[in-house]
């Protein structure tokens, strides 16, 4: 019996994976045992830094309400520890684009806390 060889799966599968390396530079484009590994890196990458982008931002909304803080001769740790001891639920995401794009707004917060 001749052997039966699902070349239609096999290409849909490779052209997927091709696809995702467009734009590639150099074999990881157009050669397909490189492009599938650039593209298993990649995919990986993304999973990972899905969880950092948390991080990264709310490490950059500490920044935001710091320096907003220090304006109020305030370090950080001091206003949200008065923020969370007088029961203001603000999250640190809404307090720093108040610092940011609200000052009058941001410096009744720290008025309230103090």
């Amino acid at each position: 019996m001749p052997r039966s060889v699902n070349a239609v799966a096999a290409r849909a599968r490779r052209k997927k994976t091709m696809k995702l390396a467009k734009g590639y530079f150099g074999r990881r484009k157009n050669v397909w045992t490189v492009s599938k590994n650039a593209v298993e890196k990649g995919l990986s990458y993304a999973y990972r830094d899905r969880r950092v982008k948390k991080r990264s931002f709310r490490s950059l909304w500490i920044q935001r309400i710091n320096a907003g803080a220090r304006q109020y001769d305030m370090s950080y740790s001091e206003f949200i520890g008065k923020v969370n001891a007088k029961g203001i639920e603000l999250n640190r995401k809404v307090l720093a684009d108040l610092a940011m794009n609200n000052p009058e707004a941001f410096k009744a917060v720290v008025d309230a806390v103090k």
